[in-house]
């Protein structure tokens, strides 16, 4: 009897031990940030109202497409995880997990992710499957080559947003892309303040394994410091555009522009100190920026493109009637 318990416990140790390998593989907690802003942006498209079913059928198609591209990113990066502390134990870098069984994860999840894609729009697959290459095999091997890799990184990195906004688009709900592509510029700006904290914090990590990814070759300098500030500045005027073009309201664009100065705040004080602790405020607001900001967008959501159908609907069936009354609707 107790042989048996510890062949169980054995078991289950196992399982969860690979389980718990597989959320390392995708890089769960950075999949779900990406995730949420598809969500998100699903949500904020005209004529979308919440639907649990669809939001969580929407959520797993967007983890698995992100996870197949982390898990390329840690194949193709494999020995230089296992030189740099932060990533030393993750599962093909320890050697837990092997290159083959990688890839078949990989594509598995690819595939399957970008067919529940595809079941929301053809463009939302077309967009995922650019996303995950542009991230695997463009992005991930550019690190070594030079700092450009991080303006290539940022398209990948924003194009989540442009897929759960084509993700509305259905027969009968024919969207246009503006709202998609404005949300895309504030994930694409954000990204650089972002990754070049976390750059100056992983500096001497990313230095030893051969990564290239601050703007400058001295390391964190007040150039590096410098573009910080001026991506955040970029980002007040892409933060009015919601409001501008009638996808969020006014408290939403107020939010908003409270958390660009925020940005511009801490990147100038990052300018002025050069220190660590400046580069952990910038990375960790960061992160508090974005789910602030998605968040107020969505919950101060305009539906005047709904309105503008019933309104539409409604008057052509007044005029069907003969009815001469006069109506308005907002």
């Amino acid at each position: 009897m107790q042989e048996n318990n510890t062949i169980t416990n054995s078991a289950s140790f196992t399982l969860a031990s690979k389980v718990k390998d597989y959320f390392l593989l995708i890089k769960f907690t950075l999949s779900f940030m990406v995730v949420f802003s598809t969500v998100v942006s699903y949500l904020l498209a005209p004529n979308i109202n919440f639907d649990l079913l669809q939001v969580l059928l929407l959520f797993a198609g967007g983890i698995l497409v992100t996870g197949s591209a982390n898990g390329i990113n840690q194949i193709l990066e494999k020995d230089t995880d296992a030189i740099m502390k932060r990533t030393a134990n993750r599962p093909i870098a320890s050697g837990r997990m092997s290159v083959r069984e990688g890839w078949t994860f990989v594509v598995i999840a690819g595939l399957l992710g970008i067919y529940i894609m595809y079941s929301f729009s053809i463009e939302a697959a077309i967009i995922s499957l650019l996303s995950l290459l542009l991230y695997g095999f463009v992005y991930t091997p550019l690190k070594k080559v030079s700092s450009i890799a991080v303006l290539v990184g940022a398209l990948p990195g924003a194009l989540p947003c442009l897929i759960g906004w084509v993700a509305s688009f259905s027969p009968g709900n024919e969207n246009n892309w503006t709202g998609g592509w404005i949300l895309f510029g504030i994930q694409f700006l954000w990204q650089f303040p972002h990754f070049w904290a976390i750059a100056w914090l992983a500096h001497k990590d990313y230095t030893a394994a051969g990564f290239k990814l601050l703007p400058s070759d001295k390391g964190p300098t007040k150039f590096t410091a410098l573009q910080a500030i001026i991506y955040s500045t970029l980002m007040i005027p892409v933060g009015f555009l919601p409001y501008l073009f009638k996808m969020s309201g006014n408290v939403s664009m107020w939010i908003i522009f409270g958390c660009n100065l925020s940005m511009v705040y801490l990147s100038v004080l990052l300018f002025i100190r050069m220190d660590i602790v400046s580069a952990r405020k910038v990375m960790f607001s960061s992160y508090f920026y974005l789910m602030i900001v998605f968040l107020s967008l969505y919950a101060n959501k305009t539906q005047q493109g709904y309105r503008k159908t019933i309104s539409t609907n409604l008057m052509g069936l007044l005029i069907k009637n003969d009815l001469d009354d006069s109506v308005a609707i907002y």
